[in-house]
């Protein structure tokens, strides 16, 4: 079993199997955190809700909670 922290990781450390919570740069270059589920599909970002290409360029990650 793989502990995964509950502090944010570099993207080119996200997995590939499960919903991430991630940071993104704004507009204005400010970071946010996304709203909504997201993991990856090789090189792109998908919205875990929708399942569609998320146009987004995160710049961290941790894991995904249900309860938010």
């Amino acid at each position: 079993m793989q502990f995964i922290s509950t502090e944010w990781q570099p993207t080119s450390t996200a997995p590939s199997d499960r919903d991430l919570e991630i940071c993104a740069l704004d507009f204005d270059g400010i970071v946010h955190a996304v709203p909504f589920p997201c993991h990856t599909d090789g090189s792109n970002w998908v919205d875990g809700w929708g399942k569609m290409h998320a146009d987004i360029q995160p710049t961290h990650w941790r894991k995904w909670h249900d309860a938010r």
